[in-house]
């Protein structure tokens, strides 16, 4: 069976980069539910639908776009968390950091990630960037 990515999950906690991150996925056509979680602790909750998050205000994401420097539980522990736990592990997952450090790009893929991409301080480049992803992620990848 296809299956089409339906909810995109975003965890990044500055604030600036959540809103041109949406600006950009809209602007290139994402008509996708986007959710938005503050950190590490949070996402994990979130997939575990844990506290404040259920079923019904936590749909299950088809994509996970993952910041690596946020507070509480960054992104490598998170990334490694979820590829360490069969329920989970399946969750596509795009690192978007700042870091261009070759490092962080091996340690992500290490641990699973699907995708690494640097994000970039313009918008107009932001707005091309999702555009690749949402081709790439949207008409040619299969999920399960």
């Amino acid at each position: 069976m296809d299956r089409k990515v339906t909810t995109i999950l975003i965890a990044d906690d500055d604030q600036d980069d959540r809103m041109f991150l949406e600006q950009a996925m809209r602007k290139c056509g994402y008509s996708q539910s986007i959710h938005f979680v503050d950190d590490g602790e949070e996402l994990m909750n979130y997939l575990y639908r844990r506290g404040n998050y259920t079923e019904d205000n936590a749909p299950w994401p088809s994509l996970l776009i993952l910041d690596l420097n946020m507070p509480r539980k960054n992104g490598f522990q998170a990334l490694k968390e979820i590829k360490d736990d069969l329920s989970l592990r399946r969750l596509p997952v795009i690192v978007m950091t700042t870091s261009t450090a070759d490092e962080d790009v091996v340690k992500s893929y290490n641990l699973g990630v699907n995708s690494f991409v640097t994000k970039p301080f313009h918008f107009s480049k932001l707005v091309e960037m999702i555009g690749a992803l949402k081709m790439y992620w949207m008409d040619i990848v299969k999920l399960p």
